[in-house]
């Protein structure tokens, strides 16, 4: 005797029945998960004030990056003519550059805007604008407190600085032991300091 099969697409009754039971348990779960953590309106409105706030940031730090490379290639012809003028035109730009980030960036990239900063405030003294190099150095103490750079030799940006800038005595004999400064820039304000007693 043959057995006639009933068109069942492939499954059996049980089959039909246990995957049944799991879509029931699978939209219950959804139901379940979807009322422990409802979704207000001011919520999806944060979504989108957060997307619209982090589009800000990158568009600052878009524009501000562009400013920075125009700087930096001042920078380098100012290097290569060993023009004053070409690198207080760059301590410019820079400073220009920094002041508009705005608010909304202004916790984006502090490492890249130190570096960028300090540039500028080398520049101004490579210029010859000592007074604007001295303020812009306590405008980078301020507006990166408690933060320094470090030169490859391990030497304090800020501190060599405030050396070459003489907002530190350097007619002290201990100054130059204490000051994280290259070994280099001590031995030659060393001797300036000999030379100018002697």
């Amino acid at each position: 005797m043959r057995q006639i099969k009933q068109p069942n697409s492939g499954q059996t009754a049980r089959q039909r029945q246990k995957t049944a039971r799991l879509s029931v348990l699978a939209i219950g779960f959804g139901l379940l998960a979807a009322a422990c953590n409802p979704m207000t309106t001011s919520q999806q409105h944060e979504g989108i004030g957060f997307r619209q706030a982090r589009f800000a940031e990158i568009s600052a730090m878009r524009d501000y990056r562009q400013c920075r490379d125009d700087a930096l290639a001042l920078d380098g012809q100012a290097k290569a003519e060993g023009s004053p003028a070409r690198y207080l035109a760059s301590a410019r730009l820079i400073e220009k550059c920094e002041a508009e980030v705005g608010p909304e960036a202004a916790g984006v990239a502090v490492d890249e805007r130190m570096r960028t900063y300090a540039v500028g405030i080398q520049n101004h003294f490579k210029g010859g604008d000592v007074a604007r190099a001295r303020g812009n150095l306590e405008t980078f103490k301020k507006t990166f407190a408690g933060s320094d750079l470090y030169f490859a030799d391990g030497s304090s940006f800020t501190e060599s600085m405030e050396m070459l800038l003489g907002l530190r005595d350097r007619t002290a004999v201990g100054e130059f032991s204490v000051a994280n400064v290259s070994t280099h820039m001590k031995s030659e304000l060393r001797r300036v300091r000999y030379w100018t007693r002697n």
